[in-house]
């Protein structure tokens, strides 16, 4: 997993692109999620994010996720779950100072965004992870703020 996620990170304008067309995909079938029910689809589709997330990014299922803003690096897959830029105790060769074998993850975070055309992002302050939300999808989520924030700028 860990050569996987770095080879994202690497490729992270791709899946930038890719991320968006799942995005705006899902956006169009609102309507129809809605009728079936969030409720119901909650399970099916966390399950299938966490294959999906998982084998990319080594996804651990915050349901608060920040790819987007992180470079494609997965934030918490650092040893001390930090959300916002490296602690402090990155080594001089960029590894991190709990997992030395293991590339700090906010180094692979910068090196993502560099690339990304929301790259900027990087620097937005992340929120603390909400625990409440583990192993709940992060895309239906993201839908329902994506259409209600459609909804209010349609008033």
């Amino acid at each position: 997993m860990y050569k996987v996620r770095r080879w994202v990170v690497r490729h992270s304008q791709a899946f930038e692109t890719i991320y968006n067309w799942l995005e705006q995909g899902l956006v169009k079938l609102h309507p129809v999620m809605q009728k079936i029910g969030y409720q119901r689809l909650e399970k099916p589709v966390a399950i299938f994010e966490k294959l999906c997330k998982g084998l990319l990014f080594d996804c651990k299922m915050c349901g608060d996720c920040a790819l987007s803003a992180t470079g494609m690096s997965c934030s918490m897959n650092c040893p001390k779950n930090i959300r916002n830029g490296p602690c402090g105790g990155v080594r001089q060769n960029g590894n991190c100072e709990v997992q030395p074998e293991m590339r700090c993850v906010w180094m692979d975070a910068w090196q993502g965004s560099q690339s990304m055309r929301a790259g900027k992002q990087i620097h937005a302050v992340q929120l603390p992870v909400d625990h409440t939300l583990q192993g709940s999808s992060a895309w239906l989520r993201k839908v329902r703020e994506v259409v209600v924030k459609q909804e209010q700028s349609s008033k």
